[in-house]
């Protein structure tokens, strides 16, 4: 009996409509400079916490659990700077980086990670840089209009969200890019006042 298996990941969706139509921008100024690239949809802007690759869906309630052991907080998240992997001037994703609230998601983050670990992932090989992806760099022409944007761009605000839920998501490929779909949802609570 084959087990039903999914493409999934541990994100936070971005979806306030000011702060998704300014980040729309930022994309589509780099997608103006005419280098080759993929540009992510407006509706799938989103701060991974976690890709989980290709898992079997019976994992699904325990990874719920892991979501909901790392006790997500209400916090601002301030959206701010856009900038690249593996670096600015050999840019091949380009990204808007979180400012204010990214040591909320570094500890869910960490949270999440003894979880995983606990259900046998192995861990991540690269550092959590907290980021919403904006677009990803097929190929080099046009790519000093794309590094001059980024150091144009490298403080830009960008806005504020509120961190309201941690979501468990599948991401089904099509010829006409990936289509995202909430399996499960974890509420933050509210942050105690300290």
């Amino acid at each position: 009996m084959s087990v039903e298996r999914i493409r999934a990941f541990i994100a936070v969706d971005i979806e306030e409509p000011s702060v998704v139509s300014r980040l729309v921008q930022i994309r589509d100024a780099f997608v103006a400079t005419g280098a080759p690239m993929k540009p992510v949809e407006d509706h799938n802007m989103h701060i991974t916490l976690r890709f989980l690759g290709n898992i079997p869906f019976s994992l699904v309630d325990e990874i719920e659990r892991v979501i909901a052991a790392s006790a997500p907080r209400r916090v601002v998240l301030r959206l701010r700077g856009v900038g690249a992997f593996p670096s600015p001037v050999r840019p091949r994703v380009i990204w808007v980086g979180v400012s204010e609230g990214a040591g909320e998601l570094e500890r869910i983050y960490r949270e999440i990670e003894k979880g995983l670990r606990r259900l046998g992932f192995r861990p991540e090989r690269e550092q959590f840089v907290p980021h919403v992806t904006l677009a990803r760099l097929k190929g080099s022409r046009n790519l000093e209009r794309v590094v001059k944007l980024l150091r144009e761009m490298e403080d830009v605000e960008v806005g504020e969200i509120v961190l309201e839920s941690v979501r468990l998501k599948q991401s089904i490929l099509t010829p006409r890019g990936p289509i995202y779909r909430t399996l499960r949802e974890v509420k933050a609570a509210e942050a105690a006042e300290s």
